[in-house]
């Protein structure tokens, strides 16, 4: 998760396109098949009642969800809104992978042995050559936490050194994660922004009509005028419940990470040991 190859091929960049890819896909789909056959029959029925005079108007009231979203801007909100759900599923499927290591013994110790710095760096090529070996361990942040630490023990004979190690690796790793959600970031941003411009786009088109509202045809006026609402209304709701599985995703990784170094502390960090001067001693005669 710490060095994923970039490129063409890699999961960054196909997940981000393929669920933009998708969200097109299924959301033109559902309109094509439901949304816009359906808001046409509303209108039809709308313009039925209102031909009724008084007695109709009275069955308008209910706004019907696919009157409010058939126009083309709160269709483009709902494709970035899935894509956003499509991405922040795709972190969370990562996280649930890092966290079933958290499981993992890496360490290997035996009750009352304790990791010496003479005896760290084969313990750091044991695991890494059994991190080289399985797929599911490479490029994850826990293994990467006992590495690091393993090394710096081993190179500094310092138990504070080894703990420095686990933080710095674990602050890269917040910040990496921080920055892999700039895109859905982006596009909680986008979509009520699309929605100003639905705004913008009704009004103006509106206001093109108005000397047939002045004659007494306010339909068209009326129309884009719900366009306008409509696509703000929209994509503030949109952008609220995306806003809101950021959140949990967010919240996710930083728990991740906390519980990752306090694991990186309780079975590695704790059990190392720097021998005394006499303690040396004692094993080299």
């Amino acid at each position: 998760m710490i060095s994923r190859k970039k490129g063409l091929l890699s999961l960054d960049f196909l997940v981000p396109n393929l669920g933009l890819l998708l969200a097109i896909v299924l959301v033109e789909g559902l309109y094509s098949t439901w949304i816009r056959p359906r808001a046409e029959e509303l209108l039809i029925e709308r313009r039925a009642y209102l031909s009724q005079g008084a007695s109709g108007a009275t069955k308008l009231q209910t706004r019907h969800i696919e009157l409010i979203i058939k126009d083309l801007e709160p269709q483009v909100e709902v494709i970035f809104c899935v894509w956003g759900v499509f991405f922040l599923g795709y972190k969370m499927w990562m996280m649930r992978r890092e966290q079933r290591l958290l499981d993992v013994d890496f360490v290997r110790l035996q009750p009352g042995e304790r990791i010496l710095p003479e005896d760290a760096l084969d313990r750091y090529k044991e695991l890494k050559s059994q991190v080289d070996r399985n797929p599911r361990w490479r490029d994850r942040l826990l293994p990467d936490f006992i590495l690091a630490a393993l090394h710096r023990f081993h190179a500094t004979s310092s138990i504070q050194d080894a703990s420095m190690a686990v933080k710095e690796r674990a602050e890269l790793a917040a910040d990496q994660l921080d920055s892999s959600l700039s895109l859905v970031r982006y596009i909680a941003w986008a979509i009520p922004a699309i929605g100003f411009v639905g705004t913008v786009r009704g009004i103006g088109d509106g206001l093109n009509h108005a000397e047939e509202a002045i004659k007494g045809d306010i339909s068209q006026v009326t129309s884009q005028l719900g366009l306008a609402f409509n696509s703000t209304f929209v994509g503030l709701i949109l952008c609220i419940v995306l806003m809101y599985l950021i959140h949990i995703v967010q919240s996710s990784q930083e728990a991740f990470i906390i519980e990752t170094q306090a694991i990186c502390r309780d079975r590695l960090i704790d059990v190392m040991k720097v021998p005394t001067k006499d303690e040396s001693a004692g094993m080299l005669s």
